[in-house]
């Protein structure tokens, strides 16, 4: 189960490195604008927090990132500390997303289902 945590987890942190691409080095370009549903005006006030938005996804994903990599060099108490760091952070911010924003389900969902799930596999895998 183990396993299918660290693959679930590695999922996870590929997704919210793209997030941190589109929020921090693409924000005001029209395809992102059109996934996060932003005018050029609203993408241009607001690309400062984007910004910063986007290192908070990237952080995340190489907490997890190095959580695997530490897991599978068999540093067995430490790496899936940090991969249950990097992906219940993940989840609870979607969870945060999902109360504060109803409009923003969708998203909620498509950035926290797969690190709730790694946070559950990565658990039965260690217990």
């Amino acid at each position: 189960m183990l396993t299918v945590g660290l693959v679930l987890a590695g999922l996870a942190a590929a997704l919210h490195v793209y997030i941190f691409f589109m929020e921090s080095l693409a924000w005001t370009r029209p395809s992102t604008r059109a996934v996060f549903g932003t005018s050029a005006e609203e993408a241009e006030a607001t690309k400062e927090l984007a910004f910063n938005q986007g290192f908070y996804n990237l952080f995340l994903a190489v907490l997890a990132g190095v959580g695997i990599a530490l897991t599978v060099a068999d540093a067995e108490d430490v790496g899936p500390a940090l991969v249950l760091a990097g992906t219940g952070s993940m989840a609870a911010a979607a969870i945060v997303l999902l109360l504060s924003s109803p409009a923003h389900a969708s998203a909620a969902l498509k950035q926290g289902v797969v690190p709730l799930l790694a946070v559950v596999a990565v658990v039965l895998g260690i217990a």
